[in-house]
């Protein structure tokens, strides 16, 4: 990119946050032609929470947060792209299969009414993916990951799940009867990136663009776990939805984020698939089989005998003094997750760049080594007793693929101090199992 162009990307990447590109600017003939938008606004999502965390530090000297929670959504974002890197998105896929087959109009994709169509057609798809998602226990195992966050702000947005978008492209399909899927492919990519500055507590009321948009007050309503926030507020860009559906409310008493029942861990695998186990014991518990359909079609709460979205008067009462969840971690461990993380970080944003470039052994590989580094950094944020084991054979496999090739540091000066400092830990995390081995034949005898 030349340096007369740089300025111009700058500012297309900010307004496809807030939805503000114009339909000449973003309509394309083919998906192939369609930027990626998502991957562009990587820099602008890490300046946005940089600066939220500045400004609250000026504000009030406080941050709305910790940053093992942060890490820990910031975890469950990448964890949630990485089937990317071996398929298109499912939405994307069933889309183009149904324009293909069975469209009955081919609206044109240069016009701006086909753009604005499609704006309010996604929008309104999303309303109801995020409603089903809330309503139906099945989808909301995998939605739940998003709402596990106590805390609220520009990194829980990056908290997603990696398996809603196995039943979220049904609701997009009637438009493929219409729709070019490139037009579909920008706008289900814009409708995103809006919701991510919607996730703050700094902005707290926009005025009279509250009746028309989802706004941050409108959101936080939505992620609170107070019973007047329970299943409201589902809108992506636009609050009519629920203005219109009566799922809308507005911002009253101190919204306690997280889910009804808090997860405390920080876990990331934990926390994209805990709920799946709580479906199927719930499935398995009952004996009928309607019972059993039911447990999964239903609202998370159902019980035979309640309501289809159950009895919400039985969730645990809020005070507004709960605590939020935090890793009892040691400052030092602290910094050594912090620093690991972006080790992995950085392989993780190698790995997407050269997806085409690398070879699917090394694909595999490296994502593989980010799974396994982000479940050992979420043992250790938890002070888990398997943490030291897992750790130090995590650096083992780390140094040996930096051996390798798999793994590619920063810059070539960079190799050799990466390689040192990893084998150091491995030796630190080895060293830390044979005392604690010590100490426990130490108590036997």
């Amino acid at each position: 990119m030349t340096e007369g162009l740089l300025p111009g990307a700058v500012s297309t990447g900010v307004r496809s946050l807030f939805f503000m590109l114009t339909p000449n600017e973003s309509s394309f003939e083919k998906v192939e032609d369609v930027p990626p938008y998502v991957q562009q606004a990587t820099p602008f999502f890490v300046g946005l929470m940089l600066l939220e965390v500045l400004v609250g530090l000026l504000k009030d000297g406080g941050i709305r947060g910790t940053v093992m929670d942060g890490l820990t959504s910031i975890s469950a974002g990448m964890v949630s792209r990485l089937p990317s890197l071996f398929m298109r998105s499912c939405e994307l896929t069933a889309y183009i299969y149904v324009w293909q087959h069975f469209r009955l109009l081919h609206l044109p994709w240069d016009s701006a009414w086909t753009w604005w169509f499609t704006f309010l057609g996604v929008d309104f798809g999303y309303y109801w993916v995020h409603r089903f998602a809330h309503e139906v226990f099945l989808i909301w195992a995998a939605h739940q990951v998003h709402h596990s966050s106590e805390y609220y702000n520009l990194t829980t947005a990056l908290r997603q799940s990696v398996t809603l978008q196995f039943t979220s492209w049904v609701f997009y399909l009637p438009l493929a009867l219409a729709v070019p899927p490139s037009v579909f492919a920008v706008h289900i990519q814009l409708n995103l990136l809006y919701q991510f500055w919607i996730h703050t507590e700094l902005i707290r009321d926009l005025g009279p663009l509250e009746w028309i948009f989802n706004t941050p007050k409108h959101h936080r309503v939505h992620h609170g776990r107070n019973l007047y926030c329970i299943d409201k507020n589902y809108g992506g860009i636009l609050i009519i939805w629920d203005r219109l559906f009566g799922t809308f409310a507005l911002e009253d008493e101190k919204v306690v984020y997280g889910l009804v029942y808090p997860i405390k861990t920080f876990e990331i695998l934990r926390v994209q698939f805990h709920y799946y186990k709580h479906l199927w014991r719930k499935f398995c518990n009952y004996k009928k089989i309607s019972n059993k359909v039911l447990a999964v079609i239903n609202g998370p709460s159902w019980k035979p005998g309640f309501p289809r979205l159950g009895d919400r008067s039985r969730n645990p009462k809020i005070t507004g003094e709960e605590v939020p969840h935090q890793s009892s971690c040691s400052p030092p461990l602290q910094v050594y997750v912090v620093a690991h993380f972006l080790l992995v970080l950085w392989s993780y944003h190698d790995v997407f760049e050269n997806k085409t470039v690398f070879s699917q052994p090394t694909v595999l590989g490296m994502t593989c080594h980010i799974l396994f580094t982000l479940t050992s950094l979420g043992f250790i944020i938890d002070q888990r007793s398997e943490a030291a084991l897992l750790e130090m054979l995590r650096c083992g496999v780390m140094v040996a693929m930096h051996r390798l090739g798999f793994l590619r540091p920063v810059t070539p000066l960079l190799a050799v101090p990466t390689e040192v400092f990893v084998s150091l830990c491995l030796l630190f995390w080895a060293l830390q199992l044979v005392s604690r081995h010590l100490t426990i034949r130490k108590k036997l005898e």
